[in-house]
């Protein structure tokens, strides 16, 4: 991966799993929806100051979402955002770069 591009789509780990734990309240305070699923699946990374995760939540039936969720350099606190989410995705949908 070069330094501002995204990386290749890869399946989702546990250490993306846990990223999404950790947004998971925040996407719901902005959708206004209780998700109880919310699955990564697949994601791409992008190296920023920091790093950028793009990736697809699987939360229910046929139903996908993609986040953008920013982590910050430790130096500068480290603390997950949640800085973007395209609803109405499928499981069929390329994870792409959106801001």
């Amino acid at each position: 991966m070069m330094c501002g591009g995204t990386g290749d789509v890869q399946v989702a780990d546990e250490k993306v799993q846990k990223i999404c734990d950790e947004v998971k309240t925040q996407a719901e305070k902005q959708t206004g929806k209780t998700y109880e699923v919310f699955t990564a699946k697949k994601y791409r990374a992008q190296t920023v100051a920091g790093t950028n995760y793009f990736i697809k939540v699987h939360v229910g039936g046929d139903d996908h979402v993609h986040l953008r969720v920013f982590k910050p350099l430790p130096c500068n606190g480290g603390k997950l955002e949640l800085s973007k989410m395209q609803h109405s995705k499928s499981s069929d949908d390329e994870i792409e770069y959106f801001s």
